[in-house]
């Protein structure tokens, strides 16, 4: 859903009304995950998917009917027998899709312009999947009230609030035990929009200028540090945020949190083990170091020495990267960047042909209370 808040909130400052598809439910093996949506102007214009094409016609066709009066609906999409005529996915799995309005002048308006114009900030979008709520939207966070929802709602939006840190959307369901008598149980489906992960890059060396470039177009926010001023500089990574200061130093007052990766590229005693060690000690969900294995045991020996434990030390990955084959900056990159976007989505990192089961798996926490 980041993706098409700037051009939603364009789209209502020139006064345009369109439609908004969001994916709520996945099951198996789904091109899209939850919260991926779609936009639909009343002039044809789209921006957006929410299958990659298998089912976008159709519910663009949804769209132009909810923004000539139809009411929200939820559409849902999966494998259809008619390879000519029917309409669904071709990958196995399964999804629903809400598709709802946006006046220019609404509360769904209001929503989508303040989260396109307070980026990083950590609040999700709630929307609610059932009952006489369907389609209603509502931005959730630590320090948001909710006196103007439906009371049955409330305590479901404050639950909400606790899941906008999350890494994947959340569904929330609250049963009848939770709901007053005469209440309905109530599904809302919670799209984390905080900041996007951050990639801390140890290091000013020239394969930290190619793992910046492409960290950023894989949406990581790009910190490289190094004490050196002389190979920290600005002009060198026009994609990242630079911190001259030594890196040990940096981390321990950085708040790392299991979104962010840091790599270690410096091939310097002096940078790495203070710099590991302060990583392996933090809440960072992923720590590698580049260097060849000989490297890395001389690495080893010094990290025990300076107290680091095996617990921690089992969490570094070093050599660093996943085994493509590459020797240039950027193949080495692609190979750093590769076993971090896998070990944030669970992946193996083994070849899909040599796989089974599905291929996008969901990372959807269903909770029920």
């Amino acid at each position: 859903m980041k993706g098409i808040l700037p051009v939603a909130a364009q789209w209502l400052a020139d006064g345009r009304r369109f439609a908004i598809a969001t994916v709520v439910g996945v099951r198996r093996s789904a091109p899209r995950e939850i919260g991926a949506s779609m936009l639909i102007s009343e002039d044809g214009a789209i921006f957006g998917n929410v299958s990659g094409g298998c089912v976008d016609s159709d519910v663009a066709s949804e769209g132009e009917l909810v923004l000539a009066g139809a009411a929200p609906r939820i559409l849902s999409y999966g494998i259809d027998d008619d390879p000519l005529l029917g309409i669904g996915l071709t990958c196995g799995g399964e999804i629903d899709v809400l598709v709802r309005a946006v006046a220019p002048n609404g509360d769904t308006a209001r929503q989508l312009c303040a989260l396109a114009a307070a980026p990083g900030a950590a609040v999700g979008l709630a929307l609610s999947v059932s009952g006489d709520d369907l389609g209603h939207s509502w931005i959730v966070g630590d320090e948001i009230s909710h006196a103007e929802c439906p009371p049955r709602l409330s305590r479901i939006l404050t639950d909400a609030a606790a899941h906008v840190r999350d890494d994947r959307a959340s569904i929330l369901t609250h049963d009848a035990e939770g709901c007053a008598a005469d209440d309905a149980p109530a599904s809302v489906v919670v799209v984390p929009l905080g900041a996007a992960p951050r990639l801390i890059i140890v290091g000013a060396v020239e394969f930290a200028v190619s793992l910046s470039a492409l960290g950023t177009a894989l949406g990581f926010r790009c910190t490289v540090v190094d004490a050196r001023s002389a190979f920290a500089s600005a002009d060198r990574f026009p994609s990242a945020c630079v911190e001259v200061s030594w890196p040990d130093r940096y981390l321990a007052g950085a708040a790392l949190d299991p979104s962010t990766a840091v790599c270690v590229l410096t091939h310097d005693a002096r940078f790495d083990v203070p710099a590991l060690q302060a990583a392996l000690g933090s809440a960072a969900g992923y720590v590698g170091a580049m260097g060849s294995r000989r490297t890395h045991e001389d690495r080893l020996r010094r990290l025990r020495g300076a107290g680091v434990s095996d617990d921690q030390i089992g969490r570094l990955r070093s050599p660093i990267g996943l085994d493509l084959g590459g020797r240039s900056a950027e193949e080495t990159a692609l190979s750093i960047l590769a076993e971090v976007v896998a070990v944030r989505n669970g992946g193996t990192g083994a070849p899909l042909s040599e796989t089974s089961g599905a291929i996008h798996a969901s990372r959807t926490a269903t909770r029920v209370s």
